[in-house]
């Protein structure tokens, strides 16, 4: 035992600061007991199907790696597994989805078939065949959008064809299109055909085939024809068709405009600065060696084309940057404006189903053009002038927010509902929103200047998206910039701009909120109070004719009495009123049971309903007595919510759904009853309640029209809705009718209010034949559209599912605000 030695530290490594620790210091030195080179953990690789669709997926998006390497990489995946038939046919499948989901990569897709040519020449087969089938199919279904996309694709492929490629089909493509404008002046889908063709040379004079300048000039030449002739209906798709005394927008239409500058380009050797080549540095030291040929597949177009989204009106060319002192935006001279604006709408209408990818794609605009198209994202506008001279000054972020309101105004209607245009801007504001927001307030500047001059509906549209934009925003804004403004008659556009975006914002707030983002001099345009109760009862105070009687009635209502007990209340009122002399004594004891019933569901509009159906026998026993009585119920719900016209008009539109109120009723409420000289066309919600109402009137016709179209209709149920439609038809004519003789009165300043008028105010009455003069040719437009959609469908030889939902202003205002 004497030999070991129990002191910590001495001897033997057994103390702690002794041997101990040194040994297991040297153990961890020791390669024997430690090994450094254990097994690391197992690398995954990916199949290289899942590393080209990646890979493809995001071709051209990073501006970290150079396009033509991006291209190499991809060509020599697949060239080397083509073999791999799973990734064979996804490859094939997905880049045909590329191009017809994301328009600005067809040039960067056509280019992996460009290289890749020499050495798989069976991969451009595969993928000429695969397109020539889908744009078969794409022509014979009416789908032109897709078929546009798919000529791009083949243009772009044009060093790849033989003989002159893409040239016979856009031949024949003319031929059906002057058909179409023979058969019909006022067709549409002509235009549409003519401006596919022109955007089609676009991109085969930029490809890598040579040769074809004269070809490509007897084509401009055939389509100079229909695309430089005047179309009779381009004034009503105007949107500014103010006075031009004062307004130098002339309207310029998409293909008359494309025609002027693809004639530029040709007589300067077609530069297409803006179009990227990116087979050009691929190709740089063999140009003419591009592979093989291949011939095109024989595609037979139609012989009577149809369109299941049929344009019915031509296309107009708006911008929201049209008179700044620097050019951020290429100006109408530029055919990258057309270039820019066509990749950009399709993103947009093809992307509706995720409105977070078309913002992001919109966001990386300038990775998909020629390089030093754009200047540097984000370059505020005051530096632009600091810029060298030869640079650029197109800032990317103006060129897509332009693109988006080329489409959320867009006459006569938008592709889809308006909210979605709404929410891209509101996410590319998220995603960008130092670069975003600054683009925003100049565009919202330069419609609120020119707000006299801009279609009525236009009006309503940009008031509907400044609102929901603020909405999301907290409700800031620059308003003393404006302030002057509020000091204005109601009369004038941009005082009637203001009152209507506070009454919207009202509807997705509360009012001291909203008082609370505004400076003081607006707070006239509010509702007194910020409480949100609801209105009071007026027949609370025995001062109001009828007020016993009403009481009694709101609470038979509310303890569900008998119609019995109700009715003796009514009886008392009309006798009363009979008494006082008034020449319908029904009509007071309409007032009362209305208010009784609006007051008692002013909770919620649940709580409403739930009234409304409670009461519906009684309220469509008064509708059916007469359209007198319908406009009582109008006037009564109005009068009750009328510090929140909002609230009113959602009412009205469920009485319409209950057929409790007639769509006539309404109009002759509003432009008989109401019109005295004019001053109520001014404000937001009464042409939202009109627009809202011919709406379901002309969508009526339009189902009707669609299920009378289906396939296999019996002779039997074919008769049932021609008779129907026939009705519902001269309902409509009726309607507008009736709105075109009261405001014909307004425009031309001979409305009984206005007439009478002992001491008018020259400007003022001005102001207010403007505005009877943009209602009327808002609702002669929405008129002419019916007819022309009627008509064609009608005569149309297949049937048509698509056009029946076509969307308007009123109900995407309900969807942004309600």
């Amino acid at each position: 035992m004497a030999d070991i030695d129990r002191r910590n530290g001495s001897g033997g490594g057994g103390g702690y600061r002794g041997g101990y620790q040194n040994n297991r210091k040297r153990r961890y030195r020791d390669d024997d007991d430690f090994d450094r080179n254990r097994n690391q953990r197992r690398r995954h690789e990916e199949p290289p199907h899942v590393k080209l669709r990646k890979q493809l997926l995001g071709l051209a998006e990073s501006p970290l790696k150079t396009i033509d390497e991006e291209l190499k990489d991809i060509s020599k995946l697949i060239v080397e597994n083509y073999s791999d038939e799973r990734l064979r046919e996804n490859f094939l499948e997905m880049a045909l989805q590329l191009v017809h989901e994301q328009p600005f990569k067809i040039p960067f897709i056509a280019s992996i078939f460009l290289i890749s040519n020499n050495e798989k020449p069976i991969l451009t087969e595969d993928i000429i065949a695969k397109a020539a089938r889908a744009l078969q199919t794409q022509a014979r279904e009416g789908l032109w959008r897709e078929a546009k996309l798919s000529l791009r694709f083949f243009a772009c492929m044009q060093g790849l064809l033989e003989n002159d490629g893409v040239f016979p089909l856009l031949n024949e493509l003319f031929s059906r299109a002057v058909d179409l404008q023979t058969a019909f002046t006022d067709d549409g889908l002509g235009l549409e055909l003519i401006k596919i063709i022109q955007l089609t040379i676009v991109y085969l004079m930029a490809s890598s085939a040579s040769g074809f300048e004269q070809q490509a000039s007897a084509l401009l030449e055939n389509t100079d024809v229909v695309a430089s002739a005047p179309h009779p209906l381009l004034p009503l798709v105007d949107p500014y068709p103010g006075s031009k005394e004062v307004n130098d927008h002339e309207p310029q239409s998409v293909i008359g405009l494309l025609q002027k500058q693809l004639s530029d380009e040709a007589a300067n050797g077609w530069p297409l600065a803006s179009v990227p080549r990116p087979w050009k540095f691929l190709l740089a030291q063999n140009p003419e060696d591009q592979g093989p040929k291949h011939a095109l597949p024989a595609i037979e177009l139609p012989t009577t084309v149809t369109s299941k989204i049929r344009p019915r009106l031509p296309e107009v060319y708006f911008s929201v940057y049209a008179d700044q002192e620097r050019e951020t935006v290429p100006s109408t001279k530029n055919i990258s404006s057309v270039i820019f604006r066509d990749a950009l709408v399709d993103t947009i209408n093809m992307l509706d189903y995720n409105r977070n990818a078309a913002a992001k794609f919109l966001i990386d605009l300038d990775t998909f053009f020629a390089p030093d198209t754009f200047a540097k994202r984000g370059t505020p506008f005051d530096k632009l002038k600091e810029l060298p001279e030869d640079s650029s000054t197109w800032k990317p972020e103006d060129v897509l927010v332009d693109a988006v309101f080329s489409q959320l105004l867009q006459l006569p209607n938008s592709e889809h509902k308006l909210v979605y245009f709404h929410s891209v801007l509101t996410e590319a504001c998220k995603i960008a929103p130092a670069a975003i927001a600054p683009c925003l307030g100049r565009a919202i500047r330069y419609l609120y200047k020119n707000l006299g001059d801009m279609d009525l509906e236009l009006q309503a549209r940009f008031t509907d998206w400044f609102t929901h934009h603020l909405s999301n925003f907290g409700f800031t804004w620059k308003w003393t910039e404006w302030v002057d403004d509020v000091e204005l008659s109601f009369a004038h556009p941009q005082k009637a701009f203001i009152a209507g975006v506070l009454e919207k914002e009202i509807r997705l707030s509360v009012v001291g909120r909203i008082r609370g983002t505004l400076p003081e001099s607006y707070h006239r345009l509010l509702p007194a109070s910020d409480e949100e109760e609801s209105p009071p009862f007026r027949f609370e105070s025995d001062h109001e004719p009828y007020a016993p009687e009403a009481r009694e009635i709101l609470k038979l209502i509310r303890s569900r009495a008998s119609e019995d007990e109700i009715q003796a209340q009514i009886d008392a009122i009309q006798q009363a009123a009979a008494e006082r002399g008034l020449a319908d004594p029904a009509l007071p004891a309409i007032d009362v049971y209305v208010t009784c019933v609006v007051f008692a569901g002013s909770k919620s509009l649940s709580h409403i309903l739930s009234y409304i159906e409670r009461c519906k026998d009684r309220l469509l026993t008064i509708s059916a007595a007469g359209r007198a009585g319908q406009r009582q119920i109008i006037g009564s719900v109005m009068q009750y919510w009328i510090e929140k016209p909002g609230i009113a008009v959602n009412i009205i539109d469920k009485l319409l759904n209950y057929t409790i109120l007639s769509p006539l009723a309404v109009v002759e409420w509003a432009l008989v009853d109401k019109l005295d000289n004019g001053e109520i066309l001014n404000r937001s919600y009464i042409y939202e309640v009109i627009a809202s109402t011919t709406y379901k009137v002309t969508n009526r016709v339009r189902q009707i029209v669609v299920a009378r179209n289906q396939a296999g209709m019996m002779p039997e149920q074919l008769k049932i809705l021609d008779e129907t439609l026939d009705k519902e038809r001269i309902a409509m004519a009726e309607l507008f009718t009736v709105i075109e003789d009261a405001l014909k009165g307004v425009a031309e300043g001979s409305a009984d209010g206005m007439v009478e008028n002992d001491d008018p105010d020259e400007e003022e009455q001005k102001l207010l034949r403007t505005w009877g003069g943009r209602w009327l040719r808002v609702f002669r437009r929405k008129m002419a559209v019916e007819q022309s959609w009627t008509r064609e469908m009608l005569n149309s030889p297949q049937p048509q599912e698509q056009d029946a939902n076509n969307t308007t202003v009123q109900e995407d205002m309900a969807d942004a605000v309600e």
